[in-house]
């Protein structure tokens, strides 16, 4: 059963971060099969493409979360940091900066 249920997540999963021409080939292909009816497949993919998009996104925020505490830890430049540098040496490098 363990096993089953981790297969059946798996399977979703996949379906999920596919393309929905795929999704819908998938099922097209079970709905030929008689595995399941064509009203159901309907339901079913457009649940998964749901699915999919909601996983993407937190897919999305862990990595974008991953690199912002990697960044963090070594102490890298961001791009906002580097911005602001160059507005700092532009300021400096413009005659006579210093003198005014």
């Amino acid at each position: 059963m363990k096993d089953t249920i981790g297969k059946a997540i798996s399977l979703g999963l996949g379906l999920a971060l596919a393309g929905k021409e795929q999704v819908e080939k998938t099922f097209d292909e079970l709905v030929k099969k008689g595995e399941i009816g064509k009203a159901e497949s309907k339901a079913l993919v457009e649940e998964l493409l749901v699915k999919g998009d909601e996983l993407r996104k937190q897919v999305e925020a862990m990595a974008r979360e991953r690199v912002q505490a990697i960044l963090g830890e070594h102490k890298l430049a961001t791009r906002e940091d580097i911005a602001r540098i160059e507005r700092r040496l532009d300021a400096l490098e413009r005659p006579n900066a210093s003198e005014q």
